[in-house]
């Protein structure tokens, strides 16, 4: 009794969440719940939630993430996208049960042992239906709405009844009755009550005398209980329904808060000198079933959770307190102290409540959060690694490539530089090979055109046929000799320079690119053949021949033969002038003098020269007899008469001869000497010309062949700069990848060490 007295004392000292004074002789309490143990759930509460909402954010972002990195790029698998999005669906799951928790607490006992007297004492207010015949025949679950309006639903229904109908859907006595297993909510204002204002859930239950579905009632209604009153009757003792009931509740739920409260205690105030004794045995058999039989509680806690109250004296005082109008008779002896004991179950009740619930709510939800957050951190950890990775294989490829593009142009202008230089040369080789062959080929002429034997005639229709029939004769054999010397050759010297270009270019290929380029740098298979054309038609077409007979010893010909044609006429018209030489020798007789002085020439004076000299110049010219005689007769006078028959003699000779072969073939064979004489002059002029076409020929052969090899240079370049922007791309996205799973990792990290300080402020005293 005397540390009952000290705990009341202390409660009247302002000791706890309510603080308790007196006022005429009436008990007032202010219900202040600023430092109320309640608080730290609220708190808790919005601390979790606000935390799961930052988890939420986080699997969000976290799932847009992965989608971003996902396909092409293979940095996170489609399983893995799957499993990060089913962490959107489970944190959206806790954080409706998060809105949903509440602090609730269940009170059974038997019937009309005034439960719901006590829920209504705890809520000042009188909301359920209590009193004499008021027994509740189904469970009543009293829970805050944010409205100013106090209203009901049934289960499984939306539609909202006025409270005050509480007394017909749960009075036992009414005609239309509830099942027993039914519930019933009550909504009433949050801002009436501080319980309902801190998400305290208040269940009244039927007595447990009342049915045998004991196990049905713990399966709907007690699991999620945080704390559970045991309502019993003080003027008898625990009955065995009762204890029954919470074997039962010990079963299913580990170590279950449970308070008892020993109601209708102002009975004993009629019998004061048994008080002691009888509140001593029921606290020793409420300690020993919570201790022994329960195993719930060591004694120690068992005696602190063991109360003797008057609920309908605790609702009284509180309307009073309220101003509420109350029929009820005045309050017995001892009536404060059993109230200071209410408020004081009150207080236990909280604190106990307000622990269990932040732990058995909370702590769950708080190892969730960490686990999804280090699961989806894992694979943020696995795009980051895999990001990096590739980002470091990237980086080095974009070094290869660089590296390749930039031997590849120095190669490249290197191999361009000498494979100018090249071309240059056999340009000049092939040019000077030309113009020498077909200068040999123009001296060989006369043999070809003495191959040529088609029958001569001399009239004008046939001689034009012939000439065109040897300018085709001449042209191809000349074409077949020139190819046939020079297209083997230079084809030679063409493909040995198409290899070496092709192959130099293949080694500037890289080694992925050489396997698809082989075939394409092949050189052509067809040989090589010089291009040109001698068109002897239009280079001969000036030729006019000159058929008429001319005797080979005439005066004429015998001066062009030794003084040339042009020339003729210059040295009749000036005698040479000769040094006088003096004679040492005697010279013998009849011989020739050489030289005279006085300008004597030969054996004729000056005179005597100039006379010969006209009269051969008239001879050229007139071509007469007149001349001849006259030529004759000087002769005749110099040397004699029979010297100059006999040369007569011969020299007519000669004439009748060569008169006499003057025929077809003749005139054939000095045709095809005219024609060699002009056709090689008109070739010669030609010359540089064809040995220039032929190298251009072989220019541009090579010069082909080199830009088309350089095409494919080019071509592979634009691939490998296509490569090397992609590349870039590739890095650049790789970069943001990274940097976005290291920012999320972070994010993880930062949500893990939110829950880590949320167990250390709300979880680690409840332990």
């Amino acid at each position: 009794m005397a540390a009952y007295v000290n705990r009341t004392i202390s409660m009247m000292a302002g000791d706890g969440p309510h603080n308790v004074g007196l006022n005429n002789g009436n008990v007032r309490v202010n219900m202040s719940n600023v430092d109320s143990p309640l608080q730290i759930f609220v708190r808790a509460k919005k601390k979790i939630n606000d935390i799961f909402v930052e988890i939420d954010d986080y699997v969000k972002d976290a799932v847009t993430f992965m989608h971003a990195v996902s396909g092409d790029n293979s940095i996170a698998t489609p399983q893995d996208v799957t499993n990060v999005e089913a962490y959107v669906s489970k944190v959206q799951a806790i954080r409706e049960v998060l809105k949903r928790d509440h602090m609730k607490v269940a009170f059974f006992g038997r019937t009309s042992n005034g439960k719901s007297t006590v829920i209504n004492a705890m809520l000042h207010d009188k909301i359920l239906p209590s009193g004499i015949g008021h027994t509740t025949n189904c469970f009543l679950q009293v829970e805050g709405s944010d409205t100013d309006e106090a209203f009901l639903r049934t289960e499984g229904s939306d539609e909202k009844q006025p409270v005050q109908s509480v007394s017909q859907l749960g009075h036992a006595l009414c005609a239309s009755r509830l099942q027993e297993c039914s519930l019933v909510h009550v909504y009433w204002p949050r801002e009436l009550c501080a319980l309902l204002r801190d998400d305290v859930v208040l269940v009244d239950s039927p007595g447990v005398d009342v049915t045998p579905n004991l196990d049905e009632w713990i399966d709907q209604y007690c699991l999620d209980a945080d704390v559970f009153v045991l309502v019993a009757n003080a003027e008898s003792t625990l009955m065995v329904t009762e204890k029954n009931f919470f074997h039962k509740v010990s079963t299913k739920i580990s170590q279950p808060n449970i308070f008892i409260l020993n109601n209708r205690w102002d009975a004993s105030a009629s019998e004061p000198e048994y008080l002691d004794q009888v509140r001593t045995q029921h606290a020793n058999r409420c300690v020993d079933f919570l201790s022994r039989e329960l195993r719930v509680c060591s004694p120690k806690e068992a005696e602190e959770r063991i109360f003797f109250i008057s609920a309908k004296e605790a609702l009284l005082t509180r309307m009073r307190e309220r101003e509420k109008p109350v029929t009820s008779p005045m309050l017995v002896e001892g009536h404060q102290v059993r109230y200071f004991e209410f408020v004081d179950f009150e207080r236990k009740f909280e604190e106990c409540i307000s622990q269990s619930a932040v732990r058995t709510k909370f702590a769950q939800h708080s190892r969730r959060g960490k686990n999804i957050a280090s699961d989806v951190m894992a694979k943020l950890d696995q795009v980051y690694n895999s990001a990096t990775e590739q980002k470091s294989a990237k980086v080095e490829k974009q070094r290869i490539l660089h590296e390749q593009l930039s031997s590849i142009e120095e190669q490249l202008t290197t191999v361009t530089r000498q494979m100018k230089d090249k071309i240059n040369r056999m340009v000049e080789s092939v040019e000077h090979k030309v113009s020498l062959t077909l200068s040999q080929e123009i001296r060989r002429l006369s043999a070809l055109v003495d191959e040529y034997d088609t029958p001569f005639r001399a009239d004008r229709a046939a001689l034009e046929q012939y000439k065109r029939a040897l300018h085709r004769h001449v042209e191809a054999g000349l074409g077949s000799r020139l190819k046939k010397r020079l297209s083997h050759d230079i084809g030679h010297e063409m493909d040995e320079a198409q290899k070496e270009m092709a192959e130099r270019m293949y080694n500037i290929l890289p080694m992925h690119k050489r396997a698809a380029a082989a075939t394409v740098m092949q050189p052509h298979q067809q040989p090589f053949e010089v291009l040109y054309r001698l068109n002897c038609d239009n280079l001969c077409a000036d030729f006019t021949e000159d058929l008429s007979f001319r005797f080979s010893y005439g005066l004429t010909a015998i001066i062009q033969r030794f003084q040339g044609r042009g020339h003729t006429k210059t040295a009749l018209k000036n005698a040479p002038q000769y040094t006088p030489i003096l004679a040492t020798i005697t010279p013998a007789p009849n011989s020739v003098e050489l030289a005279r002085p006085g300008g004597v020439i030969g054996p004729f004076s000056a005179e005597e020269w100039s006379l010969v000299s006209k009269f051969a110049l008239g001879a050229l010219t007139s071509q007469g007899t007149m001349g001849g005689l006259l030529l004759s007769g000087l002769l005749l006078k110099t040397v004699g008469w029979r010297i100059v028959a006999v040369t007569g003699a011969v020299y007519g000779a000669l004439y009748l001869y060569e008169r006499l072969t003057w025929t077809a073939k003749a005139q054939e064979r000095l045709f095809k000497k005219q024609y060699v004489t002009h056709a090689s002059n008109k070739l010669r002029l030609i010359v540089d010309l064809t040995s220039a076409n032929c190298s251009h020929q072989v220019q541009q052969e090579l010069s082909t062949m080199f830009a088309r090899l350089c095409r494919l240079i080019d071509e592979a370049t634009t691939e490998m700069d296509e490569e090397l922007c992609e590349v870039r791309e590739a890095i650049k996205m790789l970069e943001d990848a990274s940097t976005s799973a290291k920012k999320l990792r972070n994010k993880a990290n930062y949500l893990g060490h939110e829950l880590e300080l949320f167990d250390d402020a709300f979880l680690a005293h409840t332990n």
